[in-house]
């Protein structure tokens, strides 16, 4: 179960986001964000090491609002090999320096990212411990998600999303794509397109509306 504290976190994620997101091809905005927190939700990882959060913000740097999905784990020791995920480091109030990594690049989170796709778990309200978030949707079509996915493997950022590529632990069987959206759309999900699951799940718009929308989906790898 993951702990939420109440606590101050230096830099704070907003002012990390601010100074991260412009690298990445799938930014919009013009010039240094200006970020607001949408909403999100959170994962736990059942070693209890690392914190698991899927964050929206949204930036109105830009001539409209565009609303976007970060996938964040928190680590208290650097994770090795995913140096090209790291956002940044930062000081938490009550658990010290904490290592921030986009989380397609972590492989907790894009297992138990796996395992909520699969039912094996349950996504957890962003702002309170031990409290489920049942406004989060999964839904599977066809014959489902397979088991004993594991990953990440590459990892491709392209104009409004990340691809994680997953393959089964096994090595006997075909690898899927798994999508985070990063640039987040309301309306229903795409039916018939191929995926094997997909999550759906809430966020704030700038007027105080409330959104819906894809936030991942699993599917086979085009060959």
């Amino acid at each position: 179960m993951a702990v939420i504290h109440r606590t101050t976190m230096s830099p704070g994620k907003l002012e990390l986001l601010a100074a991260w997101m412009p690298s990445k091809p799938w930014y919009r905005g013009g010039g240094a964000p200006l970020l607001a927190k949408a909403g999100g939700f959170r994962l736990d990882d059942p070693e209890g090491e690392v914190g698991i959060e899927f964050m929206v913000v949204t930036d109105t740097s830009g001539d409209s609002p565009v609303t976007y999905q970060v996938p964040l784990t928190y680590r208290g020791t650097p994770l090795e090999h995913a140096e090209n995920g790291l956002i940044g480091t930062s000081e938490h109030g009550v658990l010290g320096r904490r290592w921030i990594y986009d989380g397609a690049h972590d492989v907790v989170l894009v297992e138990q990212l796996l395992a909520l796709l699969a039912g094996r778990t349950a996504a957890q309200d962003q702002n309170a411990s031990d409290v489920p978030d049942p406004t989060v949707e999964v839904r599977t079509e066809g014959p489902g998600v397979p088991q004993g996915l594991t990953g990440p493997g590459a990892v491709t950022d392209t104009a409004d999303a990340s691809l994680v590529t997953v393959g089964p632990s096994t090595q006997d069987g075909p690898d899927s794509t798994l999508t985070l959206c990063r640039v987040l759309r309301p309306g229903p999900a795409p039916a018939g397109d191929g995926a094997a699951g997909r999550v759906l799940a809430g966020w704030s718009a700038p007027d105080g509306a409330r959104w819906h929308g894809q936030f991942a989906r699993l599917a086979a790898s085009e060959r």
